[in-house]
């Protein structure tokens, strides 16, 4: 029972494994063009490269080897873009982590991974690990030095919504297929501006830096004091990555020009009717994606529908679904999980990694994720699929978001409940929900079996800030009951 899509293509990562960095090769042939805007400046490639450049002496001469992790444990800005590539330069293990993790749980992954030397913007007080100071004002004109693309680059930690986060490991080729395969649909060019929404400790946000530095075009970072809308039009926005929320907000001003947008790009799933009606209002190219850490980012993309699919296979991807399960490979493909005992590869004999993701192909070849292994439950004997009963309540138009999860039942063992988001719930409190239930009741008759449908919902907690383009379930429910 296996469907199995590929896409191949002779890969010149094979062919040159030395190289350049992209930084580096675009501040060559573009060097005037700019890279990246930061608080109303605008970096030029020439001048962000000697930047980075001189970043790398600083950290050699510091005592940073390569294959070292250096962790960054800071929001995004400047000297998070410029570490990135300095630690390409110099070889280094560039690891990102949150800074809303608790210091505790900062504190054993920088244990947990031996990491001698960390960089934040504020004190932290860690033991064991030495905080450095850095200045990307000291440039460095010395000429960029090949690098190997296929050496460890990175490290991203997975969610971790359960127990302690593993660490993806990822060179720069894996980074580079991914990012030439992401383009072959959403096409980025020279010029274009991307808003760096997403943090550089999730893939998306790294994924963002690649994507732009391969064809000169430009990181937008985010300024908070400028309302969505504001930012696009002065910076002349191009292509942004959103979750939902941040999208309603984009959308709420009916005056805002949003003309220079050519491509928005949203998590994976099904997109409300009622933000699809917007978006098409607005004369906006959405797209949603299935991706993950592991693979570097995006996996498949498509056009944003409101049946839940997520587009067809990317170029340097491989994907087959046996008996429902979505196996993937390819040049995308992280390296391994960073371990005390090296990187270790999660992979069967043929190099096909494990998603524990559900899918199917359609009619039209697009995937539709169904749901995670991990996430079903079982209700009175019957398999429970939340994400295939999330999809369904969110054809509803007054709803932009929903997470179902189990609730214990004596009679039963579990009972599906919903957390939802949108306009249907405003004005409702969690004590007077019950009409609010039998409208979905009826909604949802003709559209899910009875055993299926939720049997309480609970409004979507306003203290929930959602950080990447997948929403964090586990964190939702706890706030939320």
């Amino acid at each position: 029972m296996t469907d199995s899509h590929a896409d191949k293509m002779v890969s010149p990562l094979e062919i040159s494994p030395m190289r350049i960095s992209p930084l580096h090769s675009a501040a060559l042939t573009f060097p005037e063009q700019t890279a990246v805007k930061c608080n109303g400046q605008d970096i030029s490639y020439a001048s962000l490269s000697q930047m980075v450049l001189g970043l790398g002496e600083q950290l050699t001469r510091i005592g940073i080897r390569q294959g070292q992790p250096l962790a960054c444990i800071s929001r995004n800005n400047l000297e998070m873009i410029c570490l990135y590539w300095a630690c390409i330069d110099i070889g280094a293990i560039f690891f990102p982590i949150s800074p809303r993790f608790p210091l505790a749980q900062v504190q054993g992954l920088i244990d947990s991974h031996q990491i001698p030397c960390y960089w934040s913007e504020t004190e932290l007080g860690l033991t064991g690990c030495t905080q450095l100071s850095l200045d990307v004002a000291q440039i460095s004109t010395t000429p960029a030095k090949t690098v190997d693309i296929q050496r460890p680059c990175n490290v991203i930690l997975t969610s971790g919504s359960s127990g302690f986060p593993k660490a993806a490991v990822h060179n720069l080729a894996n980074h580079i297929a991914n990012a030439e395969g992401a383009r072959s649909l959403i096409p980025l060019i020279k010029g274009d501006a991307w808003l760096l929404s997403l943090p550089l400790f999730h893939i998306g946000g790294l994924a963002i830096l690649n994507r732009c530095a391969l064809v000169a075009a430009i990181v937008v970072l985010p300024e908070s004091n400028l309302a969505l809308q504001e930012q696009v039009e002065r910076d002349a926005l191009t292509h942004i990555s959103l979750v939902p929320t941040q999208l309603l907000n984009l959308l709420a001003d009916k005056q805002a020009s949003l003309t220079s947008i050519k491509a928005l790009l949203l998590g994976g799933g099904a997109v409300s009717i009622d933000l699809l009606k917007q978006l098409e209002q607005r004369h906006i190219a959405s797209f949603t994606s299935y991706g993950m850490t592991e693979m570097g980012s995006q996996i498949t993309t498509g056009p944003a529908l409101s049946d839940g699919t997520s587009g067809k296979l990317l170029p340097r991807r491989e994907l087959k679904i046996v008996d429902d399960v979505i196996w993937v490979r390819g040049e995308c493909l992280f390296m391994g999980y960073l371990t005390e005992n090296g990187i270790e590869k999660p992979l069967d004999a043929d190099s096909w990694f494990y998603t524990k993701d559900k899918g199917e192909w359609d009619a039209n070849g697009n995937l539709k994720i169904l749901g995670r292994v991990d996430n079903m439950f079982i209700c009175g004997g019957e398999n429970i699929q939340p994400e295939e009963i999330e999809a369904a309540l969110k054809l509803h138009p007054l709803i932009d978001e929903a997470i179902v999860f189990p609730q214990p039942d004596i009679t039963y063992g579990q009972l599906p409940a919903a957390i939802i988001r949108g306009n249907i719930i405003r004005g409702n409190t969690s004590q007077d929900m019950s009409t609010i239930e039998k409208q979905l009741e009826q909604f949802l008759a003709d559209k899910i079996a009875r055993f299926k449908r939720p049997r309480r919902y609970y409004p979507w907690p306003e203290n929930a800030e959602q950080i990447g383009l997948k929403v964090n379930r586990q964190l939702i429910i706890k706030l939320a009951i």
